[in-house]
């Protein structure tokens, strides 16, 4: 496989318009604040651009950033200055063509912005401890639309676990499908190449994050994904596919739900270009001034990484009062005892 996607990302595509599908590509969900930035990048490397979704977390003024499979370095150069000369930018791919794009452009990027933050380094994303880089040294990865190219996922998520700093995260946009894809569409090479082939389940994405240390996954958006092409529609089986933005937090001790112990958090406005709210993930937006009930792990998401200077804090872990309510779980059990002694004999099924 890392030979078919580098050849389809090195040879086949000569620019984003030879894409038969809008999986790997869309334009239309690039924020307003950030085409300012867009601009200030050459035109050869926006070309050859194949990502899926926006990478770019707010508060990265002074990070260290790393993106896996950065390709011809669109987003390297577009979070280099959202970093600034004080932070820095690590770009992973390992196809030589789009590495050579990055690279030309380097000094031109550098004069552009007026300092140099940006190195790119060949090598797999699934071997990360193959590279020049120290573990634990990273303030947020992100990653558009390559994590379904790899062959080992799990390795993936490993990997960024290890490279990434206590109350880091992962920020990463890519392809899911309602399914389980069979061999006949993930062995297809146009499918594989168009990101669709090596999409995973969206269940067994979650299970895997878990695996891999990040027990609380927050899906922050998605959208589904069109098959537009005639001939590559009924070669993808009537499988859905999803375009998808997750964050995971490298935090030791999240607890595999959402569990209440009487927390709240205020948000104080003060994240440029989130005046009046803050969107953590899909389920949690947080609007300024106001008090935010969440649940353990949402606190602890705030309070113990790079956003805990823009809330203040309200509760503790002393007390439990079971499961947050809202969170896609209730109590299991009939409140007025078993089925036919007082409860509810519709409730007492096998699941």
């Amino acid at each position: 496989m890392h030979e078919l996607v580098k050849d389809y990302y090195g040879k086949q595509l000569a620019t984003s318009a030879d894409l038969k599908t809008s999986a790997c590509c869309d334009a239309s969900s690039v924020p307003g604040w950030l085409k300012p930035l867009l601009a200030k990048i050459h035109p050869e490397v926006l070309e050859r651009y194949y990502g899926c979704g926006l990478v770019a977390p707010p508060l990265l003024a002074g990070c260290r950033v790393l993106d896996l499979g950065s390709g011809s370095g669109r987003d390297v150069y577009a979070l280099a200055q959202l970093v600034g000369a004080d932070g820095e930018v690590v770009g992973v791919d390992m196809t030589d063509e789009q590495l050579a794009v990055a690279e030309r452009h380097r000094g031109w990027h550098a004069e552009r912005f007026g300092f140099a933050n940006v190195r790119f380094l060949r090598g797999y994303i699934e071997r990360l401890d193959a590279l020049d880089l120290e573990p634990g040294s990273f303030d947020v990865i992100v990653s558009n639309c390559v994590v379904n190219l790899s062959s080992d996922k799990d390795a993936v998520l490993r990997g960024v676990h290890w490279l990434l700093k206590p109350g880091g995260e992962f920020y990463f946009s890519d392809v899911y499908a309602d399914r389980r894809v069979p061999a006949s569409v993930r062995n297809d090479p146009v499918l594989y190449g168009e990101c669709l082939g090596g999409a995973l389940y969206w269940n067994d994405f979650l299970q895997t994050s878990r695996h891999a240390g990040f027990n609380d996954p927050r899906l922050v958006e998605d959208r589904l994904l069109a098959i537009t092409d005639p001939e590559l529609l009924p070669r993808t089986e009537g499988i859905r596919f999803f375009s998808a933005t997750y964050r995971l937090f490298k935090l030791d001790g999240l607890e595999s739900d959402c569990e209440d112990y009487g927390q709240a958090v205020v948000y104080r406005g003060s994240m440029p270009e989130h005046g009046h709210e803050f969107l953590l993930d899909r389920h949690h937006r947080i609007e300024t001034s106001r008090v935010f009930p969440v649940c353990g792990n949402t606190w602890r998401m705030l309070k113990e990484s790079r956003l805990a200077p823009h809330f203040d804090f309200i509760g503790d872990f002393s007390r439990h009062y079971g499961i947050f309510e809202g969170c896609g779980k209730a109590l299991p059990f009939a409140e007025g005892g078993i089925g036919g002694i007082g409860g509810d004999e519709a409730s007492c099924g096998c699941c």
